[in-house]
């Protein structure tokens, strides 16, 4: 019997934008995933600053901005969980929870180098399969500088689980940027987020 296939996509979707959800949409058809669960994070251990929007606004959000995609799912997994949250640790709260299934971790390939500084990097690759989603038109990501810290086994693993996306230019920083700003973000964004946004002065000097 084919096992299920499970996508976990993490972030701080600060706001979800439509690039999100259109890369994974299409590594989730590449990938033939039954399920794709947004796993928005309460801070992330490599970052410094806390998310701009409320826990309770970005999980809002993302459930508006994939509420056409049916096989798209919100888990507030890791905002219940204490500070700090790490990939592994939640990666075997769902192998836990879904032990006939294999689990699919997508990371954007500009993550790649900071893999080795990953919490238990090594136990990560080996436990799920990392997927790492690049641009196409552009090169594929270099592994071969993690081969030394993660070993000849898991690179070659890496390297049989690079997903090529569309080219979309668009990120949440820029986006909040533009929001302080005054300036129109609607066709970077679900509608139902934009109103959203607006509707609770998100992003704005309070």
């Amino acid at each position: 019997m084919e096992r299920k296939k499970i996508v976990l996509f993490g972030g701080t979707f600060d706001p979800v934008h439509k690039g999100h959800v259109a890369v994974a949409a299409e590594a989730s058809r590449k990938i033939c995933s039954e399920v794709t669960v947004f796993l928005p994070a309460k801070r992330s251990p490599l970052k410094a600053l806390m998310p701009s929007a409320s826990d309770e606004d970005r999980y809002e959000m993302i459930r508006l901005a994939i509420s056409k995609y049916p096989q798209f799912r919100v888990s507030d997994y890791e905002l219940k969980k204490e500070v700090p949250t790490y990939t592994i640790d939640t990666v075997r709260g769902f192998k836990a929870d879904f032990p006939e299934a294999d689990l699919y971790w997508l990371v954007g390939a500009d993550a790649v180098s900071e893999l080795p500084l990953w919490y238990k990097a090594a136990e990560f690759i080996d436990e799920c399969n990392l997927c790492v989603m690049y641009r196409g038109g552009f090169e594929l990501p270099d592994f071969s500088n993690l081969i030394e810290k993660l070993g000849q086994r898991r690179v070659k693993k890496l390297s049989q689980n690079v997903i090529a996306t569309a080219l979309i230019d668009v990120s949440s920083t820029e986006i909040r940027k533009r929001i302080l700003q005054g300036l129109d973000v609607s066709d970077l964004l679900d509608t139902k987020v934009a109103k959203y946004i607006k509707d609770h002065g998100l992003y704005r000097i309070s």
